[in-house]
């Protein structure tokens, strides 16, 4: 199921809540055949392919429809917008520009999708995406959008079977390590939920995390007998001939990679009956440059390893589904000085998540996020230098429509920049950031 944008361009940035609002609400009047580009090209309804009806979160034939690139069906229109209502109201705001907006309901982004089936073996995932509330100019105050490119996959696949195997294989060209992964927990995917806007969290996070679009990668991937799953893949910045992979990053934003960085990804999967698990592990390797706008010389190594798992269960009026997702990522500076203080450091980043769904209507989930590593004065910003971040969410979320999600999340923080308590030095507690988010979600 592909998510919904209700406008484009200066237009959404001044629309007002109500508005959007009452758009959303017309949504349930809406033929029940007026589904999203992927749902129109197979015929099926969004939980054959989405767990629970929860977009993006794939289904076990979910999965096999992205492995096969995106080409199971006939040719439909390949259109599909999304977009997101929200309000979020911290417990004890700070004067940062993150919470300008607190308790303030907002139209937050949109996005345009061209995707579907272009032959019998290519098929493409192209998002457009509109950020209503990017940054603030510093002299008035005003909120700025920004257009950008967002996840990008078009793929070549094709498969062989017989009595004796069942073998997909396929390329994809994408814009963000991971982001061809088949797999909810991948760090692409694993944040599911739209962007929670004026919600604080950690500074740091995995450079594998860090790539959306701003690479340019070309992956070989196999999934034998629908048991083991692996994939190939290198990438580099996305400039030059591949800057349409970018859009709308600048070039002070973008990310710089030295040469080619490569990615391996290795998946166990078995499916019975109602159940469905997956073990997996990978491995991303990136030289980076430490000024954005200035390419050259020494870099800094990042070597980010992974594991992940993942269970669901399948069975109306029931879908379960536990999720967990590790990253250790050792952190080396070479020759590279003013950027750290230590000469090696390390980040670890753990997030578990369980959800349950109710007729694929009704739901609620848990996570836990924990962010640790090395204390950094030079690497992080805040005045501690210490990554340790963990803290909770839970949500509760109801579908009224396949197209339609609402929901509430509350950010719980446990530890913030290495302290239980007084953080910042100034009083300032981790429970002082506790946020309610709140959305409505919509696709079409």
């Amino acid at each position: 199921m592909i998510p919904f944008r209700l406008s484009f361009f200066g237009a959404l940035r001044s629309a007002s809540f109500n508005i959007i609002a009452f758009f959303i609400f017309l949504l349930p009047h809406i033929p029940s055949n007026a589904l999203p580009a992927f749902a129109r090209q197979t015929g099926q309804n969004c939980v054959a392919c989405h767990a629970g009806g929860q977009f993006p979160e794939l289904t076990p034939y979910g999965r096999l429809f992205k492995l096969t690139g995106y080409t199971i069906g006939r040719h439909e229109i390949p259109v599909s917008v999304m977009g997101v209502a929200s309000l979020s109201k911290s417990s004890n705001p700070t004067a940062d520009a993150a919470f300008a907006k607190d308790a303030v309901a907002i139209f937050q982004t949109g996005s345009v999708f061209f995707a579907g089936k272009v032959t019998e073996n290519v098929g493409l995932f192209s998002q457009v995406t509109l950020n209503n509330y990017d940054s603030q100019d510093p002299n008035t105050g005003h909120w700025k959008y920004k257009v950008t490119s967002d996840n990008f996959d078009l793929r070549y696949a094709d498969r062989y079977i017989d009595q004796n195997r069942d073998l997909i294989f396929g390329l994809s060209l994408n814009n963000n390590p991971t982001v061809a992964d088949p797999w909810n927990t991948a760090p692409a995917w694993i944040q599911y939920v739209p962007t929670k806007f004026g919600v604080t969290g950690p500074d740091a996070a995995p450079i594998v995390a860090q790539l959306g679009a701003q690479t340019a990668g070309i992956s070989a991937y196999a999934f034998w007998n629908q048991n083991v799953y692996a994939e190939l893949a290198a990438y580099q910045t996305a400039n030059g001939i591949w800057s349409f992979l970018s859009q709308g990053i600048s070039n002070i934003d973008q990310v710089k990679l030295r040469g080619t960085s490569p990615y391996l990804r290795l998946a166990y999967s078995r499916d019975w009956g109602p159940h469905s698990t997956m073990v997996g592990a990978f491995a991303f390797n990136a030289n980076v440059y430490p000024d954005n706008l200035n390419p050259s010389g020494p870099t800094i190594s990042y070597r980010d390893r992974g594991i992940d798992a993942q269970y669901q269960y399948l069975l109306d009026p029931h879908t379960i589904t536990a999720q967990l997702s590790y990253v250790n990522e050792s952190i080396g500076n070479g020759d590279v000085t003013g950027i750290a203080t230590n000469s090696h450091n390390r980040l670890k980043q753990l997030r578990l998540k369980g959800s349950y769904v109710y007729r694929a209507k009704y739901g609620a989930s848990l996570s836990y996020f924990s962010t640790t590593g090395t204390s950094d004065s030079t690497l992080y910003a805040d005045p501690a230098g210490n990554p340790d971040t963990r803290g909770w969410i839970p949500e509760i979320f109801w579908t009224p429509v396949q197209y339609v999600r609402v929901g509430a999340q509350y950010f719980t923080f446990d530890r913030f920049h290495g302290a239980s308590r007084n953080y910042d030095g100034a009083g300032r507690s981790p429970g002082d950031n506790n946020t309610l988010f709140v959305y409505v979600w919509g696709a079409y």
